[in-house]
């Protein structure tokens, strides 16, 4: 099932402001929350729903991907996750604290919930081909990320008795008065580490090398990234995986050049080929295929191959293979070439002016230069 547009769940315009996307997400999260509809899994579908577009929207590079690429831009097109069904109350809760205000909102939720704390995002470059470009690619990638130790334990923070949060109460002109806030010693998880694994840093992690399967999809350019949630390092204290950042190098094909979808080819004829016209072979990303050159080709000329392109990342069709013909002047000539081209130099049609005139070479060839 296709997914819907971002701004069509949030019912704002493509040109709403963060605080318009703000005020809308709140809208829409009060109206499904899960403490106000329980046991309705449609709508917690659309709570998540929500909020993954609220993620997307309210990110200002994501946001501009979005915009230019649409969902296929997103993490879901390499593979990755979005949030989706798959995201669970604990991701949407510590990711949007500033709209949830810590344990529930809108009168909704009882106590606080301790923070999942975030792991820290993983950045690599993928060289992809042409070819890997033109069909999709599945990537065995090497990662050395930290992961959660399991000889590392844990118990509750002294600190805040694993609220993860801690009150203070100050005196004022109106009365005492309670504020609660992140707990200093915890970071908001509720944890500390008792006892460390070997090789472990402060938080009970350990850095350790992976191989991770990744899909990039067809059509992606030069410098485009991807974004696939949770494959990054994990987050301390069993909290919420990092993402993997993509960045997309595209390197260069020995006979082809890219320009957006379209391809470009450079054909080089000889003379009497391109006077007499010829049948020929010339590469593309498919393999090599067969053309015809009709006779009294010019230079300059452009072939199109429909289709013979890149597609687009949005799958809005392919692009098109252009083929830029080229004669070659030969720079030496033997006695005989020399002489047949001496004898040729006499003929009308081989004078440009005098292939102009009506019925000559030129307009019999004009045809050809569209």
């Amino acid at each position: 099932m296709a997914k819907r547009d971002f701004y069509e769940i949030l019912g704002v315009s493509q040109s709403a402001t963060k605080d318009e996307l703000k005020k809308a997400y709140r809208k829409m999260a009060i109206k499904y929350h899960p403490d106000k509809n329980p046991g309705d899994t449609a709508a917690e579908e659309k709570f998540k729903e929500a909020a993954e577009a609220y993620e997307v929207l309210n990110d200002d590079n994501k946001r501009a991907r979005y915009d230019q690429f649409g969902h296929a831009g997103m993490s879901g097109a390499a593979g990755g996750g979005g949030f989706g069904s798959g995201m669970n109350m604990d991701d949407i809760f510590s990711q949007f604290g500033d709209i949830f205000g810590g344990g529930g909102f809108g009168g909704f939720g009882g106590g606080a919930r301790s923070a999942r704390v975030k792991g820290s995002n993983l950045r690599i470059k993928v060289k992809l081909t042409l070819e890997d470009i033109a069909n999709g690619v599945t990537k065995k990638i090497k990662l050395n990320k930290l992961v959660n130790s399991s000889d590392t334990k844990f118990g509750t923070c002294s600190q805040c008795g694993g609220s993860g949060q801690v009150t203070r109460i100050s005196n004022t002109i109106l009365g005492q008065m309670q504020t609660a806030s992140t707990c200093p010693s915890c970071h908001g998880t509720g944890k500390k580490v008792t006892s460390k694994g070997a090789g472990t840093d402060s938080n009970g992690q350990i850095r350790k090398e992976l191989i991770e399967s990744i899909e990039i999809p067809a059509g992606v350019e030069d410098g485009m990234q991807l974004s696939l949630r949770g494959k990054g390092n994990e987050g301390p204290f069993g909290g919420i995986p990092g993402d993997l950042i993509i960045v997309v190098e595209e390197t260069q094909h020995e006979s082809l050049m890219r320009d957006g979808q379209n391809l470009y080819y450079d054909l080089y004829l000889n003379f009497a080929d391109a006077a007499l016209g010829i049948n020929t072979e010339i590469p593309t990303l498919g393999g090599k295929v067969k053309i015809k050159i009709a006779p009294g080709t010019q230079a300059g000329k452009i072939l199109r191959l429909k289709g013979k392109g890149l597609p687009s990342v949005n799958s809005y069709g392919h692009g098109d293979q252009l083929v830029n013909v080229n004669v070659w002047t030969p720079k030496t000539l033997t006695k005989e070439e020399k002489s047949m081209l001496e004898k040729l130099r006499e003929s009308e049609n081989f004078h440009p002016d005098e292939s102009r005139k009506e019925g000559g070479f030129f307009n019999r060839m004009k045809d050809y230069f569209h």
